[in-house]
């Protein structure tokens, strides 16, 4: 079993490269996670957080507080 879980955020506002690099740098400061990407093109952040540090809502909060709201994609 991996202990790695990974996360997709439908995440609005943003508009270049600049905006997606403040989101992955919000995010990955947060305890656990792993890596950050976000796709500003596609409108998504992927993130990989270890499992005991896995909550969607602190991660889609972190993104809305970085000003680019957030809400997590269904499985």
């Amino acid at each position: 079993m991996s202990d790695v879980t990974t996360f997709t955020f439908r995440v609005s506002g943003m508009h270049c490269g600049s905006c997606g690099m403040l989101i992955d740098e919000r995010v990955e400061e947060l305890p656990g996670v792993r890596r950050s990407q976000t796709s500003v093109r596609a409108g998504r952040t992927v993130v990989d957080v270890d499992r005991a540090d896995a909550d969607p809502e602190v991660l889609a909060a972190a993104i809305t507080a970085a000003g680019y709201p957030a809400r997590l994609e269904a499985p």
